[in-house]
């Protein structure tokens, strides 16, 4: 049976549909996006983390699946996202005739990519962990008007750069900022993400790494 790639799930119409959907539920709501661009870039970190930490080409394509599938549960409301994702994800793959065993790997990590409830499974699921919570950037911010920014608008539209490096030699993954403290201070990074960032550090675990947070040069975590 031909291995289902990230290109075959980026091409399928019900995805697509459940993306859209999802993103125009989240603006709704008055969240950053949640569409098309972070889903490719998620995708494409969390199979970059595994590819530089000597994982297998295919360990490294389900982590990409998983990274592109993760929010489309959004669709039908914020709450419990990663389950109705994981259930939506796991219907999808089944019809495109993937294997039962990667379609379990892929729910695994789709259903705990969120910090309130989520504990990474696998290393599919630490690298979907890290790679949704670094994409922390102005692109996001869906809000035109700065004079009535919120404090994740903010911090949002003062990150210019952020950068996953993941080091198999020296077991560590680091994500670096670059953050306009104009805009935002580096206190209210933490203030909204020091939950994201802990999540992180547990994935970090599950890949026998030591997580980093490094901010305009200097490493806090």
């Amino acid at each position: 049976m031909p291995k289902i790639t990230l290109n075959d799930v980026v091409k399928n119409e019900k995805v697509q549909a459940y993306l859209e959907g999802a993103n125009r539920q989240l603006e709704a709501i008055g969240y950053t996006e949640h569409g098309h661009r972070h889903a490719d870039l998620t995708a494409k970190i969390a199979r970059n983390i595994l590819l530089r930490l000597g994982y297998s080409k295919d360990e490294a394509e389900l982590a990409a699946i998983a990274g592109y599938l993760h929010d489309i549960g959004n669709v039908a409301g914020r709450t419990n996202h990663g389950q109705a994702a994981a259930i939506l994800a796991s219907r999808i793959l089944g019809e495109m005739g993937m294997e039962d065993k990667d379609i379990a790997i892929i729910m695994g990590a789709v259903g705990n990519h969120e910090e309130e409830i989520g504990e990474p499974p696998s290393p599919q699921a630490a690298a979907l962990v890290i790679a949704d919570k670094s994409d922390v950037h102005r692109s996001r911010v869906r809000n035109p008007n700065i004079a009535t920014f919120d404090i994740h608008d903010r911090v949002n539209y003062a990150a210019e750069h952020s950068f996953v490096r993941a080091d198999e030699r020296k077991k560590t993954i680091a994500l670096e900022l670059t953050i306009d403290t104009k805009i935002s201070q580096v206190m209210e990074y933490f203030e909204i993400f020091l939950s994201r960032m802990m999540i992180c550090r547990r994935a970090a675990k599950v890949l026998k790494c030591d997580f980093k947070l490094v901010i305009n040069g200097v490493k806090l975590l």
